[in-house]
């Protein structure tokens, strides 16, 4: 008997193990990289410092929040981001204050701005220049010839066709 590839028995398995063991990574809760320690003990800023932090980008993972990352720059954010409310600074204070540190990179969403301009309208200036080359490629072109194909006939050569079929 043939030996099963490590792939085909994961498959068996998952298989064999049915519904349940495809469901329950959906029923997990996401699982965040805050530590015990971090956590602040009024659960108020804690809320804030969370719903802070899940704006704040990675600077090492770079597509990750530091809500979710596990580096230690992104520990040292949120330690900062809990330091800074509970110094009394406000949601914004607290952003202006990481903006001011590290750029506006470490914003996941950038602010609308006159230099962030172009970020934002891209892709839909993007949308329209596609929407206006597939217009002109098959849209424009209802009542000509289709490019490659043969130019209408002429008259002269409509009723050399109809003799040369026999019906003229």
């Amino acid at each position: 008997m043939a030996r099963t590839t490590p792939i085909v028995a994961a498959l068996i398995a998952v298989t064999l193990a049915g519904p349940p063991l495809l469901v329950s990574p959906l029923l997990s809760p996401p699982a965040w990289a805050v530590q015990p320690d971090e956590m602040l003990s009024d659960p108020a800023l804690e809320a804030r410092a969370r719903s802070i932090s899940a704006h704040l980008r990675c600077l090492v993972c770079q597509n990750q929040s530091i809500d979710d990352s596990e580096a230690p720059l992104a520990r040292d954010l949120r330690l900062l981001v809990r330091d800074r409310l509970e110094a009394g600074d406000s949601d914004g204070q607290v952003v202006d204050f990481v903006v001011a540190r590290y750029g506006e990179f470490v914003l996941l969403k950038p602010r609308l701005e006159p230099a962030t301009l172009l970020l934002w309208a891209g892709p839909f200036i993007v949308l329209l220049v596609g929407a206006a080359a597939f217009w002109r490629s098959y849209g424009g072109h209802r009542g000509t010839a289709a490019p490659g194909s043969a130019p209408a006939l002429t008259q002269a050569e409509k009723r050399r066709l109809k003799k040369l079929a026999g019906e003229g």
